[in-house]
């Protein structure tokens, strides 16, 4: 079985990580690939909604449900800890990349997102890095591109992890 590859999307909280990806995700289908996101959320996250079968299922004591229609499966698993960036990768399957959000501690090739406005420095080192979005140069041995070329992005991102 082949590993699918790992690309995390990084950068300090509102420097634009979330509309970045919204930008890679139309060009990577337009170019034929299908993708999987990971969101990594400190604060814990609900997407049931209450009354609703699923929810009534959690409720009555499921420790996983799944709900299941013919051109979507979603399945919600409680778990006895955190689970880590590896072990929910291990779960996806039937796509060409994996592209999470967050995860900038994480061991995985990174895209930093940089604002100047933010006035910081960047969180990863050039080793962990394929390129740099932002919207002010970096020379740091790193190809560093301007936060809204996702086609200049993708075509990285290709080069380093999706070569046919």
């Amino acid at each position: 079985m082949q590993t699918i590859p790992v690309l995390s999307i990084v950068g300090t909280s509102d420097s634009g990580k979330t509309t970045l990806l919204e930008k890679l995700l139309p060009e990577l289908k337009r170019r034929g690939y299908r993708i999987a996101t990971i969101k990594h959320d400190v604060h814990g996250f609900d997407i049931d909604k209450p009354g609703k079968d699923t929810w009534r299922h959690a409720q009555a004591g499921a420790d996983v449900v799944v709900i299941a229609s013919p051109d979507k499966v979603a399945m919600i698993e409680k778990t006895r800890r955190e689970l880590s960036l590896d072990e929910v990768i291990s779960r996806i399957v039937d796509v060409d990349l994996i592209l999470t959000e967050g995860y900038k501690r994480g061991n995985k090739r990174k895209i930093e997102v940089y604002r100047a406005c933010m006035k910081r420095e960047l969180l990863c080192s050039p080793e962990e890095l394929v390129a740099i979005a932002s919207d002010t140069p970096f020379d740091i041995g790193v190809p560093c591109l301007d936060i809204n070329d996702a086609a200049g992005l993708v075509d990285i991102i290709e080069a380093t992890f999706l070569k046919k």
